[in-house]
């Protein structure tokens, strides 16, 4: 395809579909326009940021655009007319386009509290969403001792542990019974928690949140019980919502997202949705990174008539925690539905898991702690493969002796077709092609592939590779 091509949004999905297209041959313009006032970044390295573990820099995204690229931080488009082709930016500027994608994004949820403005978030308070929140939080982190999460999800655990990792004093206040209620089940649950308050994290379950007081000394949270918690600090991460209000001014069809069919079209044939703020058919949004890239691939392969029969195809979500002590997999529904179901519970470990498996498939599964065998289960889920004979060894990682499941032993018994990096979706034979063109570093083999540039957890089975197909070398090509 020739012509402009105008990517509204800047972070991931935005980036990723920009770097797409200047992979790909052809004369086109491309125009990037971020509402934020910095270049991409990794947005699932904020909590690493927020536990101070690495820097700003490193969350940067290592997308370059390339030339015939035109990108614009600080640049937010305010309308859309889709008569005329052209979208808007706040000082009047009318960028025209060929052929339009929304990547919006979603915005953080503000609750409705008495004593809070979502307008204007009082003093010692903020959403965990964007770098510009992490800068917040960290702002008053630095002279704080005491913080509060409101929300048990994904997001507001992995803010807690990492504020806690910073020194701070934090508990989480979350409505449900238990943490995570999305992913988990109540025994999952409790041993999460029991978890979390061994690294200096306290919960408090079951109970709402009704109103605040903020000041610059501090935080009051009244909750619905008649209890009040006081803290330094307070960060609210009570999930996310799709950023359509640009899409639906312009007249296009928005059910929980911008909605779009398999080529990420929405009604109109001239604009695409792709990330967070699109809903595929049959999908709500996924709210996580692999479903994006995914996404800007296929879209690029359209634009570019690299694939004109390219479609997106929604793959199994897994759902990952992996933060300083907590290794946690959630993927389908362990906790109901036909077939069989394994259990195994040691809450002095931090270890559970629960597995259902319906006609030698897996359909759900909830791995915490240390378990040898979620690499295994993660395969098995996400290419619907049969199950091993020996459940216990897929359940605990062991066989019936001592030794390690026969599949995690060595990366020489991975199918090439076996995903290494779900974010990217690479597998083994990708890597060892990598190898075999001159890779021999992780992070030449990183730079390559992308493998371990989403969320970083497949880094450590990147490196296992790659000592692997470094050793095989002595002594022959590896197969």
């Amino acid at each position: 395809m020739t012509g402009h091509i105008v990517i509204v949004g800047y972070g991931m999905a935005g980036a990723r579909l920009a770097t797409e297209l200047h992979a790909r041959n052809g004369d086109r313009k491309v125009t990037v326009l971020g509402a934020e006032p910095h270049r991409a970044y990794n947005r699932i390295m904020l909590s690493t940021l927020l536990a101070g573990k690495i820097d700003e820099p490193d969350v940067e995204l290592a997308e370059v655009a390339g030339q015939g690229t035109d990108v614009r931080t600080g640049a937010p488009v305010t309308a859309i007319d889709r008569a005329a082709r052209t979208v808007r930016t706040p000082d009047g500027d009318l960028v025209d386009y060929d052929h339009l994608v929304l990547a919006t994004g979603s915005r953080a949820v503000v609750p409705p509290l008495a004593g809070l403005d979502p307008a204007a978030l009082p003093p010692r308070v903020a959403v965990f969403r964007t770098l510009a929140d992490c800068r917040r939080i960290l702002a008053t982190a630095r002279s704080a001792r005491t913080a509060l999460v409101l929300g048990g999800g994904l997001l507001g655990l992995e803010a807690a542990r990492g504020l806690a990792a910073r020194g701070l004093a934090v508990t989480v206040v979350h409505p449900h019974p238990y943490l995570m209620e999305r992913q988990l089940d109540p025994a999952a649950g409790a041993v999460l928690a029991g978890t979390l308050a061994g690294l200096g994290v306290a919960s408090r379950l079951g109970v709402p949140a009704t109103g605040l007081a903020a000041d610059p000394d501090g935080v009051r949270l009244d909750l619905a019980d008649g209890t009040a918690l006081h803290a330094d600090l307070l960060v609210l991460s009570c999930g996310v919502r799709p950023d359509t209000d640009l899409a639906a001014a312009a007249g296009l069809a928005v059910d929980r997202g911008v909605l779009v069919d398999d080529r990420l079209r929405t009604d109109d044939e001239a604009i695409s949705a792709i990330g967070d703020c699109a809903r595929p058919p049959g999908q709500g949004p996924a709210g996580l990174v692999a479903p994006a890239w995914a996404q800007a691939r296929v879209v690029a392969r359209l634009l570019t008539g690299e694939d004109p029969t390219a479609r997106y195809r929604p793959r199994p979500v897994v759902t990952r925690l992996k933060a300083a002590g907590i290794d946690l997999a959630a993927m389908g529904d362990p906790t109901g539905g036909p077939g069989e179901e394994l259990t195994f519970s040691d809450p002095a470990r931090g270890t559970y898991a629960r597995l259902r498996i319906h006609q030698d498939r897996l359909t759900g599964a909830i791995l915490l702690g240390d378990n040898p065998s979620v690499g295994t289960v993660v395969q098995l889920f996400d290419r619907g493969a049969p199950v091993p004979g020996d459940r216990r060894a897929l359940l605990l990682g062991r066989s019936l002796g001592n030794a390690p499941a026969a599949p995690a032993a060595s990366p020489a018994l991975m199918p090439d077709a076996a995903t290494v990096c779900q974010c990217n979706d690479v597998d083994k034979g990708t890597l060892v092609r990598c190898w075999r063109e001159g890779a021999r570093t992780v992070d030449e083999m990183v730079a390559a592939t992308r493998a371990g540039t989403g969320c970083g957890g497949c880094r450590q089975a990147v490196g296992g590779i790659a000592d692997w197909l470094s050793e095989a070398d002595s002594v022959g090509t590896p197969r």
